[in-house]
C-alpha cells in the first residue's frame, strides 16, 4: 500500500506546486510532532530516529517553532529569527538533519510561525539584530503595536521617550510585544523570515499561531509572497462562521491563501466523546470539513498542545474518554487530519489501521461525506465518506447498528467501527506494520465485490502473483515470528489485484540491560565556581531518580585525560530507554537546560555562564581515555554472547546505543569482523 500511495503522491506533485493555501484533493494526513513540554519526545534526533515508521502513515509532521528562545521554551516566546537554532529541541545541525530525512522519506515538516507578537532581549523594544542573505534585519518600538499589553507597552514607550507603531489589527496578547503588521519594516522582516524557514532550512509549510492577533489579510500577503503549498492558520473559535471569514480573510486577488484549523469540528467531537453522545454529530455546522467550499481548508483535530490535559493546575479542555474512537471519526472524514502526537503513542496499532482504512478508500480533503444513520435511543451515528477507491462507513456508539453487507468491517474498538465498501477490492492485514513483542499471528482478509474470493500471500517481501505465493482463503491467519515482509492481495481467477504491504519486527528478546556513565567537566572552578555539583535526572518514562529539586549531590569525581570530571552511573533497561538531567548547584539560580535522551556514557561540559547554562557535549573527546574491556560492546565489563548480538543489531540498521565500543577490531567501521573479533576474545584467542 504504501508504494502505491507514494507513487500517488510524486503524480500530484505538479498540481501541489500550484496550490495555494492548501493542496485540492489532497490524501495526505499530518502528525502533531509534539504536546506541552514534549522536551524529550520532540528531541530533533527523536522524531528523525521514526522517520521510516511515519512516513508510512504521514504526509506532514508539524513540529515546534525551532529558534532559540533565550532558555527553555516550547516556542511560543519567540526571539530569533535567523541566526539561532539552538532550541529545547536540538541544535540546527540536528534540525537541518530531521527536515532532510523527512523530506528524503516523502514527508514535509511544517514550520510553527510565531509572527504575532515576539520577545524582546534588551528591555521592553531590545530585539535581536541579525544578517540573512547579507541584509540585517532588526525591529525597534516602531514596530510594536501601539495598543500592546493592553496600554502597558505605551506607558513605557512614554517613560522612554521613543515612539510605537498603529493600533493592533486583531486581539491583543499581554505577554510580549504585539507586532505590528501595518508596518513595512515588519512586512520586511517576516517575508525573509518565511523565506528562510521555507528556502534555507527547508521547511515544507506553516502552522501559524494566534492568527486572531492580526488582521487574516496579512496571513495572505505574506503566502502569497513566500509561494507556501501548506498554511494552517491557528484561528482559535468554535463558530463556523468566524472561521470562514478568516479563510476568506486570507484571499488574495480573489484566491484563499491558507487552511484553518478545524475548531468546529473538534469541539462536536470533544461533546460526542466525553458525554458518550454520538448522535450530537449529526445536524450543520459541525465543521469546516463538511462545508462544500471549505472543507479543502479544513485541517480536522481532535486535541492538541492548547486543549490536552496538562496538569492538575493546567486542567485545559482535553477529550476525556473515547480518544480512539475519536481518532477514527477524525480519520474516517474530509478535510486533512492532524493526529496528536499522544494520542499515536498511546494509541498507535488503532490509528495506523484508521489510516490505512482512510488511505485504502483514498479519501482526501474534499471528499463528499454523508449522514447515513442515527438513533438517538440505540445512541449510534453512522457517517460515510466516499474516497477516490471506495466508500469508508464509521458506525460511533454502540454496536446495535447493523453493518450492511456491502462493507466489510475492518477496524474496530470501544464505540467505533470503520468499514470499507466491498467496492474497494482490496486486501486487508488485521495488524499493521510495525514492531512487536513477540510472535503473532495477522488474519488476512478480502475486501471485494467477487463472492469467495481468496487471498495470495508471500513473506520476502516478493510480489504476490497467481503462481508465487501461498493461496489462502477469505479468514485464513499468518503466523509472524521474525522480521516478515507481508505482500498479501485478492486473488479473483488468475488476477492479483489490491495488494497490501505490512512490515512487521520482532521486539529483541535478548536485550541485556547495561551501565552507563554521565560525566560533568569540573564546574567549582574558573569561569563558573559553583559552590557544589548536583545531578537533576528524570528517565524515558518520566521517573526521578534522585529526589525532587536539585536532586542528588554528586561528589564523586575522576580525572580523565588530566581533566577533572564529576560523575553518576545509571542502568540502561530497555532499547527505547534513556536518561535526562539538568546539572545544577543546588539552587534555580544555577542550572543548566535540559540534557535528553542520554543512552551511552557521554561527556559534557558547560558552555555558556548565563543564569540558564548551556551545555556542550564532549563525549569524543574524552570517551576513548575510559578503561573500557576490549570486546565489551554493551558495558557490562564482560565480553560474551550478549555483545556479539549488539553488534549485529547495528550491522542489521538497528540504533547504535554502543558508539565508541562496538568497532572491536578498529577499523572505522561496524561489521562482521567486530563480530569475528569478539568471537576470538571469547574463545580465548
Amino acid at each position: 500500500m504504501k508504494k502505491i500511495f507514494t507513487t500517488a503522491f510524486v503524480a500530484m506533485l505538479p498540481m501541489l506546486m500550484l496550490a495555494q493555501g492548501w493542496p485540492n484533493k489532497y490524501e495526505g494526513v499530518m502528525l502533531q510532532g509534539f504536546y506541552w513540554d514534549s522536551f524529550n519526545d520532540t528531541r530533533w534526533p527523536k522524531l528523525e530516529s521514526q522517520a521510516d515508521e511515519l512516513a508510512e502513515f504521514f504526509n506532514l509532521v508539524w513540529v515546534p517553532q525551532s529558534g532559540n528562545c533565550g532558555g527553555t521554551s516550547m516556542g511560543y516566546d519567540d526571539l530569533y529569527w535567523f541566526t539561532n537554532y539552538s532550541s529545547s529541541f536540538g541544535n540546527v545541525t540536528q534540525l537541518r538533519s530531521m527536515i532532510n530525512t523527512f523530506k528524503s522519506k516523502g514527508i514535509g515538516t511544517i514550520a510553527d510561525v510565531v509572527i504575532n507578537h515576539r520577545k524582546s532581549n534588551n528591555g521592553w523594544f531590545g530585539f535581536p539584530t541579525e544578517v540573512y542573505k547579507g541584509v540585517t534585519y532588526s525591529m525597534s518600538s516602531t514596530d510594536v503595536c501601539s495598543s500592546d499589553d493592553n496600554g502597558k507597552a505605551l506607558a513605557e514607550a512614554n517613560r522612554l521617550g521613543v515612539q510605537l507603531g498603529n493600533p493592533d489589527t486583531g486581539e491583543d496578547w499581554d505577554g510580549m510585544r504585539d507586532l505590528d503588521h501595518k508596518s513595512a519594516n515588519v512586512q520586511r522582516c517576516v517575508k525573509a523570515y518565511l523565506d528562510f524557514l521555507l528556502n534555507d532550512l527547508g521547511y515544507a509549510g506553516f502552522r501559524y499561531d494566534m492568527t486572531k492577533g492580526y488582521a487574516a489579510s496579512y496571513t495572505g500577503m505574506y503566502n502569497s509572497n513566500a509561494g507556501v503549498q501548506f498554511s494552517v492558520g491557528e484561528y482559535w473559535d468554535g463558530y463556523l462562521p468566524a472561521v470562514k471569514n478568516w479563510i476568506d480573510g486570507t484571499k488574495v486577488d480573489g484566491v484563499v491563501q491558507s487552511a484553518a484549523f478545524d475548531f468546529p469540528f473538534r469541539y462536536t467531537i470533544r461533546d460526542a466523546a466525553n458525554n458518550n453522545k454520538w448522535t450530537n454529530l449529526a445536524g450543520s455546522g459541525k465543521g469546516l470539513c463538511l462545508e462544500t467550499n471549505y472543507k479543502r481548508y479544513a485541517v480536522t483535530f481532535i486535541e492538541n498542545h492548547d486543549t490536552e490535559y496538562r496538569s492538575a493546575s493546567a486542567p485545559q479542555d482535553p477529550i476525556k474518554s473515547n480518544i480512539e474512537a475519536a481518532n477514527a471519526y477524525l480519520l474516517a472524514m474530509p478535510g486533512t487530519p492532524c493526529v496528536f502526537l499522544k494520542h499515536w503513542k498511546d494509541y498507535k496499532e488503532s490509528i495506523k489501521q484508521m489510516i490505512y482504512a482512510r488511505q485504502l478508500a483514498g479519501i482526501t480533503n474534499t471528499s463528499l461525506s454523508y449522514n447515513m444513520s442515527k438513533n438517538e435511543a440505540a445512541n449510534y451515528y453512522v457517517q460515510r465518506t466516499q474516497g477516490d477507491r471506495g466508500m469508508l462507513l464509521a458506525a460511533m456508539g454502540t454496536t446495535a447498528y447493523t453493518i450492511p453487507e456491502t462493507y466489510v468491517v475492518v477496524a474496530s474498538g470501544t464505540n467505533y467501527r470503520l468499514a470499507l465498501s466491498r467496492t474497494t477490492e482490496t486486501a486487508w492485514a488485521s495488524k499493521p506494520s510495525g514492531e512487536y513483542e513477540g510472535a503473532f499471528n495477522v488474519t488476512l482478509t478480502a475486501v471485494s465485490q467477487t463472492a469467495g474470493a481468496r487471498l495470495v500471500y508471500t513473506l520476502d517481501g516478493t510480489e504476490p502473483t497467481a503462481s508465487n505465493g501461498t493461496q489462502v482463503s477469505d479468514g485464513s491467519s499468518v503466523a509472524i515470528s521474525k522480521a516478515t515482509t507481508l505482500k498479501v492481495g485478492l486473488l479473483i481467477g488468475n488476477t492479483v489485484s489490491g495488494v497490501i504491504t505490512r512490515n512487521y519486527s520482532i521486539e529483541n528478546s535478548d536485550f541485556e540491560p547495561y551501565e552507563i556513565t554521565v560525566y560533568l567537566k569540573d564546574p567549582t572552578v574558573a569561569p563558573n565556581n559553583w559552590s557544589s555539583v548536583y545531578f537533576f535526572t528524570w528517565d524515558s518514562n518520566d521517573k526521578t531518580f534522585n529526589g525532587n529539586w536539585p536532586g542528588e549531590k554528586i561528589t564523586d569525581t575522576k580525572v580523565i585525560n588530566g581533566v577533572k570530571f564529576y560523575y553518576d552511573t545509571y542502568k540502561i533497561t530497555g532499547k527505547n530507554y534513556y536518561m535526562n538531567f539538568v546539572f545544577n548547584q543546588g539552587s534555580s539560580s544555577g542550572q543548566t537546560e535540559d540534557v535528553t535522551y542520554i543512552n551511552k556514557t557521554s561527556f559534557f561540559e558547560i558552555a555558556t555562564t548565563t543564569n540558564k547554562y548551556q551545555v556542550r557535549d564532549i563525549t569524543d573527546q574524552f570517551l576513548p581515555y575510559i578503561d573500557v574491556v576490549k570486546g565489551d560492546v554493551n558495558g557490562d565489563r564482560e565480553v560474551n554472547i550478549a555483545d556479539v548480538n549488539a553488534v549485529i543489531d547495528v550491522i542489521l540498521g538497528g540504533q547504535d546505543i554502543y558508539e565508541g565500543r562496538d568497532d572491536v577490531n578498529g577499523d572505522g567501521e561496524v561489521n562482521i569482523a567486530d563480530v569475528n573479533a569478539i568471537i576470538d576474545i571469547i574463545l580465548g584467542s
